[in-house]
């Protein structure tokens, strides 16, 4: 035997003029060897690994074929592919290529790779023409029908009036058309405006705009709404005398335009003009009235597509907060991305909302359904979410009166939401959640964490159940801190679980630039590129070490009868802020004191105890306490016996804090006392 026999494939492919792929489809890259690139026309340092690279050599109508190609070999189970498709070389030239993939799946039959070749396919293709030149009449005819099917499934695809002018007004939509140039225009308050010429260089000038009543062949056919033929140059220089002596370096020798009729109202014209080409037979005339009647719906479907989608821009615009308010002590982006697919309009929505007391309020939410509807839902919930915060109520007080307001409204939608209740001072955060997705905090170090939060049903549903009890969690939000909260939109992959689309999140945060606007951008970045269905909404919130309101800072927090989450809650909120404001050592004799109050006030009467904690400034800084209750009897102080378990509440109130006292209230009484702290340097 000979040595390295038998030879291995990658010579072999290379002698066979083939390059090879492999397509790695959780991350996205595609390593491609060196005769791939050539077969692309790209230099080594001109392609970093993603597909998406490739989009300047493959034409826009050729890059939906080959995705719907794929796509329905991903989704349908099949083994390989193949297609043929043309790749635009440097020069701008166009030229067949053909590939071949073949789909590595797991276990599971999730594809996970692609590999594959792909090579210049210019002589077969070549030979394949040569061979339909020969074919009959039948064969000639069949081949000017597919000229109407072929340009129909090109435009399919097309969404924007843009992308009709990219499907017909590119090299391949002429060859597609047999043109050798091409124009079109749109009718525009009297006037026809050339939106599209081609190839490169073919413009006349002065033709830009051009009145209908004007002599020129477009102007002509909008007028009549009948098709216009000229078989000869000499023709066309009889009948548009200001027009051929523009065209006779192109050496034109027929034409054909025709007007583009949408419910039997012109909205524009096209005009193919032929090189070699003399008189146009009767089949080949019915052809090219059927591809401007194609023409003329896709561009009224565009048309009314961009006017439906900036209206409902508009709209979302406009029921979104207009600008978001400076916070003193905290740094806010937020940042909307419409949906790439539909109109572009959903109900995901954010605001930030100015608090008393150094506090600041941020929602995040999503009404269901993708339309007008939802975004008007969305803006009246906004606004009254709004009212409800600013209005001082606890978050879940905020988020019930929400869901009550929803499912009183005229409408089957219901929505998600996540309040976040921050005081900037003590950096303590209150959130509730209403069936959303969880916050991301990010640490001034870069790493990022999921909060795992108790959450209750979406608003609406909540109050359609009767269980409008909304958890509230309560964290810690350290000075560089940042909050992330955002809509599914952010995170949900088509086929992807939603807990892989929160670890991508997660990851793309860590990761991303430390300022601010940079690190939502670069988010918005990757949704952008992902594309999808649905729309976006995302707010971040760092919170300052600076400018954060310290002195004067007032909380407080109800705490309902039988609700032990409530008074570990409280507990929490108190030794926070109290650290937080500079209690140093006697922040733990403030947290027992409080402890103490909040637990007589829940054992000895029957309503819910109110805890308010606040910083006074003086003579001296001190931290006051003050836990209010709905009873009127006023606290006596008793020894407790050897073996008493109840009667030492006073005597450690009385030993731990510097004053102390009870007030009446017109409905109950106000047990208060203070610590003298140390004054900040």
């Amino acid at each position: 035997m000979p040595d390295g026999w038998p030879a291995h494939p990658d010579p072999i492919l290379a002698l066979n003029l083939m390059g090879t792929f492999d397509w790695d489809l959780d991350s996205g890259q595609m390593h491609m060897d060196a005769r791939a690139h050539e077969i692309f026309d790209l230099r080594p340092d001109e392609y970093d690994g993603r597909p998406e690279s490739l989009a300047p050599r493959v034409p826009p109508a050729e890059s939906h074929r080959l995705d719907a190609l794929v796509s329905g070999a991903l989704k349908d189970g099949s083994e390989n592919y193949g297609a043929y498709f043309r790749v635009r070389l440097r020069d701008g030239t166009l030229r067949w290529t053909h590939t071949q993939g073949y789909i590595r799946r797991d276990e599971t039959g999730r594809p996970r790779r692609i590999v594959g070749i792909v090579r210049d396919a210019r002589q077969e293709l070549e030979d394949l023409a040569q061979r339909r030149e020969r074919a009959d009449l039948r064969e000639a005819t069949s081949r000017q029908t597919s000229v109407v099917q072929g340009t129909a499934a090109a435009l399919a695809h097309a969404r924007t009036v843009q992308d009709v002018i990219d499907v017909l007004g590119d090299s391949q939509g002429l060859a597609r058309l047999g043109a050798t140039s091409l124009v079109m225009g749109l009718v525009e308050a009297g006037r026809i405006h050339l939106v599209a010429e081609g190839p490169a260089g073919s413009f006349v000038p002065g033709t830009r705009f051009t009145r209908i009543d004007e002599q020129y062949p477009m102007s002509e056919v909008v007028r009549t709404l009948s098709p216009c033929y000229i078989e000869s140059p000499e023709e066309f220089a009889y009948r548009y005398p200001l027009l051929w002596p523009h065209l006779t370096d192109l050496k034109i020798s027929s034409a054909a335009y025709l007007p583009l009729i949408a419910q039997a109202r012109p909205i524009g014209a096209l005009g193919l003009l032929y090189r070699d080409k003399t008189g146009f037979t009767a089949e080949e005339r019915n052809v090219l009235v059927a591809l401007s009647s194609s023409i003329a719906q896709s561009l009224q479907r565009a048309m009314l597509f961009e006017q439906e989608k900036e209206l409902a821009q508009g709209l979302q615009t406009a029921m979104l907060p207009r600008s978001i308010p400076g916070i003193p002590g905290a740094e806010t982006a937020v940042r909307y991305r419409s949906a790439k697919l539909g109109r572009g309009i959903g109900g995901d929505w954010y605001d930030v909302i100015p608090l008393p007391g150094g506090r600041v309020g941020a929602v995040i939410g999503d009404v269901q359904g993708h339309d007008t509807h939802a975004a008007a839902v969305m803006g009246q919930l906004r606004i009254v979410l709004r009212a409800y915060a600013a209005e001082g109520h606890t978050p879940a007080t905020v988020m019930a009166r929400a869901s009550a307001f929803l499912h009183e409204l005229d409408t089957d939608r219901f929505a998600t939401c996540l309040y976040a209740q921050v005081d900037l001072g003590t950096g303590v955060v209150q959130f509730v959640r209403a069936g959303h997705l969880e916050p991301l905090v990010r640490q001034p170090d870069g790493s990022c964490r999921r909060l795992r939060l108790e959450g209750g049903l979406p608003l609406g549903l909540s109050a359609e159940f009767g269980r409008l009890e909304y958890p509230v969690s309560t964290v810690e939000l350290d000075p560089g801190e940042t909050m992330v909260l955002c809509t599914d939109g952010m995170v949900e992959v088509p086929g992807a679980d939603l807990d892989d689309g929160m670890q991508t999140l997660t990851a793309l945060i860590a990761s991303g630039p430390d300022a601010l606007d940079k690190l939502a951008d670069r988010l918005c970045e990757v949704v952008d590129e992902r594309g999808g269905d649905d729309d976006a909404a995302l707010l971040l919130l760092r919170r300052s070490s600076t400018d954060a309101p310290q002195a004067g800072g007032r909380l407080q927090q109800h705490v309902a009868p039988n609700d032990p989450d409530g008074l570990s809650e409280a507990r929490h909120m108190v030794r926070a802020a109290a650290r937080a404001w500079g209690a140093g050592e006697r922040a733990d004799e403030v947290e027992l004191i409080a402890d103490e109050l909040v637990t007589n006030a829940l054992l000895h009467t029957e309503g819910a105890a109110i805890v308010t904690l606040r910083v006074l400034t003086g003579a001296a800084r001190r931290v006051r306490l003050e836990v209010e209750d709905s009873s009127s009897a006023l606290p006596r102080r008793r020894e407790a016996g050897e073996s008493g378990v109840s009667g030492r509440g006073l005597l450690l109130v009385d030993r731990l804090t510097d004053v102390w006292g009870v007030e009446s209230r017109g409905t109950g009484k106000c047990v208060w006392c203070e610590f003298t702290v140390p004054d900040r340097e």
